[in-house]
């Protein structure tokens, strides 16, 4: 992970790599971009062959503060820079908004922030905290996305769920009129609380749908399968995660009142995604879990249609 990290800061405890600038509070724009790492620009060059000829069409994105190469794009890319980012949250969440950790990816190609959006909910008696995560790509890879991630503040556990009453996500590409687009992107908030209303309902929904614990056991078979062609040690793994993933089911210390339920189990399958130590540890095994904050978890999402369709 740390080849992939390249800055960022955490607000009070060690976030999920383990690295950054700690600091007590969570800071303003201005010091967010400078603990981050992120006060640097992207300027456009011409690209040119060995001979000196220069190539039609294309442009290399280049940070100013060390002259690094982002990436090749073409002339109809147009760059969002760092401040731009963080000056459309300012403007979003309005003032006093607070950042909790921003940084840089693979070297400058990718940067994100997330910032503590200003309604808090209680949802069925539980502390459900709404995030606003804004990434954006520097190498001409993807999109901007900004997406709303509710975290159950009593574990940390990220309930993302993939609603077909609400969206909680939205995404523009860096051509045409990128600042109009921003404008309108200014909905987020609208989406926000539109989502997190439809949440608070399905929360409802699945705290009344009652699970045995025969149907739990049979979920998490399904959701961590185990094929005869297995070797004997691949088996031994898969018992290892599904005894971890029954555990965070019926031994919670934080779910012992909440009931034998569908809610009772989306919350232990999102523990298990968001907090359980994987088999083997890839280099980018971090970074993608931070990145199923914005995307989904699909290990999540087919729980929850499982519980739906029960």
């Amino acid at each position: 992970m740390a080849a992939n990290v390249e800055t960022m800061f955490y607000v009070r405890e060690t976030p999920w790599h383990g690295l950054g600038t700690r600091v007590l509070e969570a800071p303003s724009s201005q010091e967010a971009l400078r603990l981050a790492g992120l006060d640097w620009n992207v300027i456009q060059e011409p690209i040119y062959t060995k001979e000196n000829e220069r190539i039609p069409g294309y442009k290399a994105n280049v940070r100013d503060s060390d002259r690094k190469t982002l990436g090749v794009v073409t002339d109809r890319y147009k760059v969002i820079q760092n401040t731009e980012a963080f000056a459309f949250t300012d403007a979003l969440l309005g003032e006093g908004v607070r950042y909790e950790t921003a940084g840089s990816l693979q070297d400058g190609k990718r940067i994100w922030l997330l910032a503590h959006m200003p309604h808090e909910y209680i949802i069925g008696g539980e502390h459900i905290s709404p995030y606003l995560v804004f990434t954006n790509t520097h190498d001409g890879s993807g999109a901007v996305r900004v997406a709303v991630t509710p975290v159950r503040v009593v574990c940390s556990n990220t309930l993302n769920l993939a609603l077909a009453q609400a969206k909680r996500s939205w995404s523009m590409i860096h051509t045409g009129n990128v600042q109009g687009k921003l404008e309108e992107a200014k909905e987020t908030l609208l989406m926000a609380r539109e989502y997190m209303d439809e949440l608070g309902k399905e929360f409802e929904n699945l705290r009344k749908k009652e699970l045995s614990d025969k149907k739990v056991l049979d979920f998490i078979e399904i959701l961590i399968p185990k094929d005869e062609n297995f070797t004997p040690q691949q088996k031994k793994n898969v018992q290892r995660l599904r005894d971890d993933m029954k555990l965070r089911y019926f031994e919670a210390p934080d779910l012992k009142d909440v009931g034998r339920n569908a809610y009772r189990f989306i919350n232990a399958v999102s523990d298990f995604a968001t907090h359980a130590e994987p088999l083997r540890k890839t280099q980018n095994y971090k970074e993608n879990l931070f990145g199923r904050t914005i995307e989904g978890n699909p290990l999540i999402d087919r729980a929850y249609q499982m519980v739906c369709a029960a």
